[in-house]
C-alpha cells in the first residue's frame, strides 16, 4: 500500500506534505506525489504552451516534496498526470493501492468548495479511497 499526496505548493500544501510524510513513515509505505497538469481552455497552440508550463511548475514543486520526504527516509514516486487534480489523485490511488489520499485545503468555506468544485470537495465525493483533508497552518 501507499500514501498518495496531491502537491501543488498551494497554501495548504506545505502542511499536507508534512502530514503525508508522517503517515507514510508511520506505516512504512511509499509516498506517491501527484500533480494534475490539465491545462485550462480549448486545444490548440495556446493550450500546448499552457500545458507545458503547468507540467514544468508541477515538476518543480514535486522536487521540493521529494527532498522533504528523502530527509526522513520516506521513499517516493512522482507522477505528473495529464488530468485535473481530483481525477489524477483518484487514478494514482487506484494504480498504487493507496491506503489514503492526502490533500491540503485552502481554508475556504464549504459552500465555496461546493459551488466552485475544489479538489478536496471533489475527492470527498468521488474517491473510494479514504481522503485526509489537511487545513492550512493557522498563524496566531
Amino acid at each position: 500500500m501507499t500514501v498518495v499526496l496531491g502537491y501543488d505548493e498551494s497554501p495548504g500544501a506545505a502542511r499536507a506534505l508534512r502530514i503525508a510524510i508522517e503517515v507514510a513513515a508511520a506505516f512504512d509505505e511509499r509516498l506517491v506525489l501527484v500533480y494534475g497538469a490539465a491545462a485550462p481552455g480549448p486545444l490548440g497552440e495556446e493550450y500546448r504552451s499552457h500545458y507545458e508550463a503547468i507540467r514544468q511548475t508541477g515538476r518543480a514543486g514535486l522536487e521540493h516534496a521529494v527532498t522533504e520526504a528523502d530527509r526522513v527516509g520516506v521513499p517516493t514516486v512522482v507522477e505528473v498526470l495529464d488530468d485535473k487534480p481530483a481525477q489524477a489523485l483518484i487514478d494514482a490511488a487506484t494504480r498504487h493501492a493507496a491506503r489514503v489520499i492526502v490533500v491540503g485545503s485552502w481554508g475556504e468555506s464549504p459552500m465555496r468548495g461546493a459551488l466552485l468544485g475544489s479538489t478536496p470537495h471533489k475527492l470527498l465525493h468521488m474517491s473510494t479511497v479514504p481522503v485526509l483533508c489537511v487545513p492550512p497552518e493557522t498563524h496566531v
